[in-house]
């Protein structure tokens, strides 16, 4: 009985574990991306150019997720879709920055806050393979 009980808390508890560690893996890849970028000139002002540094900031912590990722052995769509995550917030948030209704530093905020709910959302969406991923 003890076992039965125990499996779904321990998929569940995968889950969260997971969810925290490509948490982790987005903002390893976007320190050690950017500080390597940086190194060799390239990189964008957050207040000059938000747009560049919003987009160079989500590929730096896509390349850590999606290195993670694949090595935890998930499939090429759900490390694309979750990928594509760090970009999404980029979507209606481009518009407002336009519009002035926002500024480049709220921008950066709003788009690392719409980040975590938009990755629960892929593993929810892909919620057997987070689960039953083998980590």
């Amino acid at each position: 009985m003890t076992q039965i009980a125990s499996t779904p808390r321990r998929r569940w508890l995968r889950f969260t574990w997971h969810y925290l560690e490509m948490i982790i893996a987005m903002f390893a890849g976007m320190a050690v991306l950017g500080l390597l970028l940086g190194a060799v000139g390239i990189g964008f002002s957050h207040t000059r150019d938000p747009e560049q540094a919003f987009l160079l900031m989500a590929f730096d912590m896509s390349v850590g997720m999606a290195a993670v990722m694949r090595y935890r052995g998930h499939s090429w769509p759900a490390t694309l879709e979750m990928c594509g995550v760090m970009f999404a917030p980029a979507l209606p948030l481009f518009p407002l920055l336009w519009l002035d209704v926002i500024d480049s530093g709220s921008l950066m905020a709003l788009a690392h806050v719409a980040m975590f709910p938009l990755m629960l959302a892929a593993m929810f969406w892909r919620r057997d393979e987070y689960l039953g991923c083998a980590h």
